[in-house]
């Protein structure tokens, strides 16, 4: 079953669309987005298509993926002249016959498992990719770039500290293999705005908090999408610490629509944390909510090695979402209601 046959997902779509923030000035352009098969950018993709049909938005979008039997598989049930696929590998030189107004640079590993096996492929996707991508835009004559980047990139911060506000860098371990996921996003931002200064060309960067929702893809490992699936199969929830970490967590209709807002209202130059400031809890208080929604148990257990060498060392990632609300977005979501909403739709798949 395709998204689009889950009332649900469509009601989330619209939700999304009417939070984001400026979306009419998207109205008569064209985007692409780079990772268009995953998580959050086949949201935005979907958010960008219903706003065509159901606001006459006329907007053109790209959606570019390694493999084009993906794209098909994500899209299905999709019919419209408005959507095109693109097969590509962003580590290498686009060949594009086509220019874009608007840029979205979605592709990159994004769940531990990659980390582990394939470091030196996920910092080159954000650096290598990034830096083809810029200069695309730039020789192409695209209006503005935006880069999604990682709540990760503030590294082990200060425990004091509240929330993280994006002037903020903690720690990250330069000679950790794991650093290749925060310092790959790290260096692609200043990428962003060197290109900014040196060639001219408009860049925004966001930092998603811990992400989650229905589009997410079955390579996914991440905590809460196992969580999510092992409820889903009535089988019970394995956490291999205490859970105690304190987190952001922001469903994906919510971070769809706030990476738009900041597409369409951020300033250029500059770097907005995507987070709901009414959705945070541990990674243990995650997996005891998806629990009770789905009738299962949390069960503490001790890593074994290959989860040891995929753990991140971050205590807390809490980000403070006062500058991206500055923006006049405002999340919609709280995590009871994300995971419900979640729960429903994959049901319905």
């Amino acid at each position: 079953m395709s998204f689009y046959k889950s009332e649900n997902y469509k009601k989330d779509i619209e939700i999304a669309v009417k939070a984001t923030v400026g979306l009419e000035k998207l109205y008569n352009s064209s985007v692409l987005i780079a990772g268009g098969s995953g998580l959050i950018g086949s949201f935005m993709a979907d958010m960008l298509l219903y706003a065509n049909k159901h606001m006459n938005a006329n907007i053109t979008v790209y959606a570019m993926d390694l493999s084009a039997e993906r794209l098909a598989a994500r899209y299905e049930g999709i019919n419209t002249d408005k959507l095109h696929f693109v097969e590509h590998n962003v580590n290498e030189l686009p060949d594009f016959d086509f220019s874009v107004d608007y840029i979205i640079h979605a592709a990159s590993p994004a769940f531990p498992a990659a980390f582990n096996s394939d470091p030196v492929g996920t910092v080159m996707s954000n650096i290598l990719g990034t830096k083809y991508l810029l200069d695309y835009g730039k020789d192409h004559g695209t209006k503005r770039m935006l880069y999604i980047s990682s709540g990760e990139v503030y590294g082990q911060g200060d425990l004091s500290l509240e929330s993280f506000e994006e002037s903020y860098a903690g720690y990250v371990d330069p000679t950790s293999a794991r650093s290749c996921y925060p310092n790959g996003k790290r260096t692609a931002e200043t990428l962003c705005v060197s290109y900014t200064k040196q060639f001219g060309i408009d860049t925004v960067i966001v930092r998603p908090s811990h992400t989650y929702g229905p589009t997410v893809t079955k390579a996914d490992n991440r905590a809460n999408a196992q969580f999510v699936n092992k409820g889903l199969a009535g089988e019970d929830i394995v956490l291999n610490s205490a859970g105690n970490q304190m987190r952001s967590y922001t469903y994906l209709a919510d971070s769809a629509s706030a990476i738009l807002s900041v597409l369409t209202s951020g300033e250029s130059g500059n770097a907005y944390n995507i987070a709901n400031s009414n959705s945070r809890t541990t990674i243990a208080g995650f997996a005891k909510e998806v629990a009770a929604q789905t009738g299962t148990k949390v069960i503490f257990a001790d890593p074994d090695e290959v989860a040891k060498a995929e753990m991140t060392p971050i205590a807390k990632q809490v980000l403070s979402s006062k500058k991206l609300e500055g923006l006049g977005w405002k999340g919609q979501f709280t995590v009871e209601e994300g995971i419900r909403h979640t729960l429903n739709i994959m049901r319905e798949l």
